[in-house]
């Protein structure tokens, strides 16, 4: 019988400043928008709504500020379901991101972390019983790496898998990448800690690249690679290459996320690692089909229909 112990994410809150435009302009260049919208987002929160979006149940820990963006952020993540017992407040600002998106769907983001740089060791222990029942947790490094690593501690004590996304890419202690179940970078990301020396890769297949994160201790490895696909690498032998959904691409803030919220619930409704990942293939999908980041995550039901869908124009 599949857990119904929730996921609890720890992560970064962040109010989404997205400007459109034709292409993203190059240093020093000024480009006309075509479009300003204003969306809830952060990588956390991101990943809590998409888990609360699939009808899953969903805890999250962090902080916002005592900005009016804070109210507004605190109001959408309870309407959008998260458990919200584990979010404090901090004086001072929420966190910031502006993003800009091209009409191609491809995007670069800056991000003012405000309150969730405050997000800190003693936060995780003062919710250490949020931790400690939950089926799995999520985390990312938008909020102090020292947190990032008590929280790691803290989930080999207790017993509960850690999916780690490592984005921003920065370094990471030997201890935290042993201690993490699964490693979910994407392309640029796996570059950087697949090297030593942290210099981008060459021509290496994903099979090679996988194989140097396995070597580096880690315990499992989906490496996100859009389009491409994804590929998904174990310790104890699992190697396999997941295809992606081809679809027009809107909008490709946040699919990583969508991607690692479906995936932790596909492990925890009992899914193989494959069938989480073609099941978090198809919710990414139709994520990019949307404006905006948490506005994007699909339901269950919309995901079942799509990749229904999708079957069948293609059987």
């Amino acid at each position: 019988m599949p857990s119904k112990k929730p996921i609890v994410v720890v992560g970064s809150i962040n109010l989404d400043l997205v400007a459109m435009a034709e292409k993203i302009p190059a240093v020093g260049e000024t480009v006309i928008g075509t479009d300003f919208q204003i969306h809830p987002g952060g990588k956390g929160a991101n990943q809590a709504v998409a888990v609360a979006r699939l009808g899953y149940p969903v805890r999250m820990l962090g902080k916002l500020g005592s900005d009016t963006f804070g109210t507004q952020l605190r109001v959408h993540l309870g309407n959008a379901g998260v458990d919200m017992a584990g979010i404090g407040e901090s004086d001072g600002p929420s966190g910031v991101a502006v993003i800009l998106v091209s009409h191609k769907g491809e995007n670069s983001i800056v991000v003012a972390p405000g309150a969730n740089a405050k997000v800190m060791p003693e936060d995780i222990a003062r919710n250490l019983s949020i931790v400690r029942e939950a089926g799995m947790v999520l985390a990312q490094l938008e909020i102090p790496l020292e947190t990032v690593e008590y929280l790691s501690d803290i989930c080999v004590s207790e017993n509960v898998p850690l999916v780690l996304d490592p984005a921003p890419a920065t370094k990471l202690p030997k201890k935290v990448l042993e201690q993490v179940a699964w490693f979910t970078p994407n392309e640029t990301e796996a570059a950087f800690y697949g090297s030593e020396n942290h210099s981008r890769l060459g021509s290496e297949s994903p099979a090679e690249v996988a194989d140097l994160l396995l070597g580096r201790g880690i315990h499992g490895v989906v490496l996100k690679m859009g389009s491409n696909g994804s590929y998904l690498a174990l310790q104890t032998g699992l190697r396999e290459s997941i295809p992606a959904f081809s679809v027009k691409a809107v909008d490709t803030t946040a699919a990583g996320d969508a991607f690692n919220g479906a995936f932790a619930v596909g492990l925890m409704l009992g899914k193989s690692a494959r069938e989480s990942a073609v099941f978090a293939a198809g919710v990414a999908a139709v994520s990019v089909t949307r404006l905006g980041a948490q506005p994007s995550m699909p339901t269950m039901a919309e995901v079942d229909s799509f990749m229904d869908g999708y079957s069948a124009t293609r059987s």
